[in-house]
């Protein structure tokens, strides 16, 4: 099993992931980092936890948006291009991974 430290927020967090995981897992820090960064010029700083918080939050409203978008697409596109019922599909589930990962720290 391999480690990855992620640099969040100026902290250091050191996450397992199987082997041959180790960038996936280093753009999945990058992009909750993006995330703080985006509350921080929103909203001031603020208490780490509250940040993660609403990281956590935008993320979750992005998969909301995601799991609507593949609904709609899979409901209402009959004759459209199955090629983006299937992509949706594995961006929502990307997506509800990468909140399954923030929700276990």
């Amino acid at each position: 099993m391999a480690q990855v430290t992620l640099r969040i927020n100026g902290y250091a967090y050191t996450i397992g992931c199987k082997d041959g995981e180790e960038r996936h897992l280093d753009a999945m820090g990058a992009e909750v980092s993006r995330r703080i960064e985006g509350v921080r010029v929103a909203s001031g700083p603020s208490g780490e936890a509250r940040m993660l918080v609403m990281a956590a939050l935008l993320m979750a409203d992005d998969i909301f948006e995601l799991r609507s978008k593949l609904r709609t697409a899979e409901a209402g596109t009959a004759g459209a291009d199955p090629r983006l019922g299937r992509k949706l599909a594995r961006m929502a589930k990307r997506a509800e991974e990468i909140a399954e990962g923030l929700e276990t720290k």
